[in-house]
Order: C-alpha cells, then sequence, then structure tokens
C-alpha cells in the first residue's frame, strides 16, 4: 500500500504541522496542496493512501473536492478525511454526504492524525 498522504488545507501552518507529524513520527511522505483544484490535481498524479481535505479553501472548496475524487477512478476508493474549524452536525454531514470518510475538527492533535494512519488499512479496506 501506499504510503504516501495529501494534505489539502489554505493554511501553510496546518500543512507544516501535518507535515512534520505524519513524515517525522509516521514515516509516511506528505505531498502538499493549497487550494481544492490542486488537491484534485495532485491526487489524481500521486494516488496517495489518504486524502486529508480542509473543508474551505478557495478555487474549489473541500466538499465539491470531495465529491471530485469520489468520481475519479483514481481516488474512488482512497480514504478522505475532512478537516475544519467548523464542529457543527449539518457540516459533518454534508461532509460525510460528499463522500468523506472521517471528519475531524481543527484544532487537533499530532495525535489524532497518528491515529488515523493507524487507521489506514481499516478505512482502505472498507
Amino acid at each position: 500500500m501506499s504510503r504516501i498522504v495529501l494534505i489539502a488545507d489554505d493554511d501553510e501552518f496546518i500543512r507544516r504541522l501535518v507535515t512534520t507529524t505524519l513524515e517525522d513520527v509516521a514515516g509516511v511522505h506528505l505531498v502538499e496542496a493549497s487550494d481544492g483544484r490542486e488537491a484534485v490535481e495532485v491526487a489524481a498524479r500521486e494516488q496517495p493512501a489518504l486524502i486529508l481535505l480542509d473543508v474551505s479553501m478557495p478555487k474549489l472548496d473541500g466538499i465539491d473536492a470531495c465529491r471530485r475524487l469520489r468520481s475519479m477512478s483514481a481516488t474512488s476508493e482512497t480514504p478522505i478525511v475532512m478537516l475544519t474549524a467548523h464542529a457543527g452536525e449539518e457540516d459533518e454531514a454534508r461532509a460525510l454526504e460528499a463522500g468523506a470518510d472521517r471528519y475531524l475538527t481543527k484544532p487537533f492533535s499530532p495525535l489524532d492524525l497518528l491515529r488515523l494512519v493507524d487507521e489506514l488499512p481499516r478505512l482502505a479496506s472498507r
């Protein structure tokens, strides 16, 4: 299984936090995108084992990016986790309806990220 993880977030601090945590501790390779459109392009090219998508991004928001990723054969089964500062049930329902597997509310801890990577085999076999 690929050990590539895509982090798509327009906040550079979040991208750095995720990259540092997962590359240094979990030993995965991170690829980055700063908007939803770029996330779709990078995912198609890199075919990551896990995609982390911010809900609120420029050019294409995370919900629409998730829908596009689910419609592409290369990423239709890839686990997708939505990252968001919005903790409402309606927001979570929209993300899950779009095809996300999990919904992680910011701020999150490095331990939360490591748990996601540990769940990777179970997520991929859903």
